[in-house]
């Protein structure tokens, strides 16, 4: 059965209590959909906090790709992920530079070799779901793309990078709710096509238990897409162990093993089981598998 966006969302009743945590606040701030009300709300916000710094994982590049739509024409259900960089005071942070990626809704991310259910998909050269934008006066970067799909060994998530400048970078992983991401895999084209099957929820993912309450977004159906939401707690003084350049793109990139990222860090590495990325308490370091 193929069903559309609206029916996706409406066919499941999500709340806080089966993942998607979404405040009275959160719902009010969409009321007008102002960048302005938006700030005004932030002071109070149960989801304003520092985020945790996790694993970056095997498939970041930076392709210096400035942009709003980084779907490149590729299929999915529209969305809008909107993120806001605020201190640990919830003032927003303008000027912040956000990278986001994410694999597409047949579970592959652009610009690398072996992945796919099968493990021989081939995405090299290619740069869709992926993007750069930098924060507005009120600390807001949002972004096109379309709701992700899972590939074996993680649950369904967004990466993100916040660049306060080359030594202060934050690292994390967005969230979804787990009811409407499964509602829609097993009945929203191409996200059925697939044969294989899902093999880690939010419950039994190590990375998201690493990034708390604070990394699950928000999810409003608005008229033609849903609304990813999410503010993101950044400690201005932090210094992360590895500087990035703020422009160019990024160097050599590791070759992920075959099929995806086949399960957690090792032990260690950031977000994995001895590894702590607790920024409030440390400096970690920021670097892939």
């Amino acid at each position: 059965m193929t069903m559309n966006r609206r029916d996706a969302f409406k066919a499941v009743a999500v709340t806080a209590s089966g993942g998607l945590l979404m405040s009275q606040r959160a719902f009010a701030q969409e009321a007008g959909v102002s960048a302005s009300q938006t700030a005004a709300l932030l002071s109070g916000a149960d989801v304003c906090a520092i985020i945790p710094e996790v694993t970056e994982g095997p498939y970041y590049f930076d392709p210096a790709m400035e942009r709003v739509d980084i779907t490149e024409g590729r299929p999915g259900i529209p969305t809008r992920i909107r993120l806001q960089v605020v201190d640990a005071a919830c003032v927003p942070m303008p000027g912040a530079r956000v990278d986001i990626w994410h694999c597409d809704a047949t579970g592959v991310y652009s610009g690398y070799a072996n992945q796919g259910d099968d493990g021989t998909t081939d995405t090299t050269g290619e740069t869709f779901m992926r993007g750069t934008q930098f924060a507005d006066d009120n600390g807001i970067a949002e972004f096109e793309t379309v709701y992700p799909s899972w590939y074996r060994g993680r649950t369904t998530h967004v990466h993100f990078k916040i660049f306060l400048d080359e030594t202060n970078v934050l690292t994390g992983q967005i969230f979804f709710p787990d009811a409407l991401s499964e509602y829609i895999y097993l009945n929203v084209a191409p996200y059925n096509d697939r044969t294989a099957t899902r093999d880690t929820l939010n419950s039994n993912d190590s990375i998201a238990a690493q990034s708390t309450r604070a990394a699950f977004a928000f999810i409003k159906e608005l008229e033609e897409e849903y609304l990813v939401a999410m503010i993101i707690g950044v400690d201005p003084t932090a210094s992360s162990a590895v500087g990035f350049s703020m422009g160019a793109p990024g160097g050599d990139r590791p070759e992920p093993p075959a099929g995806g990222m086949g399960g957690p860090p090792p032990d260690g590495a950031p977000g994995g089981p001895t590894g702590s990325a607790d920024r409030t308490t440390m400096t970690p370091p920021v670097t892939g598998l």
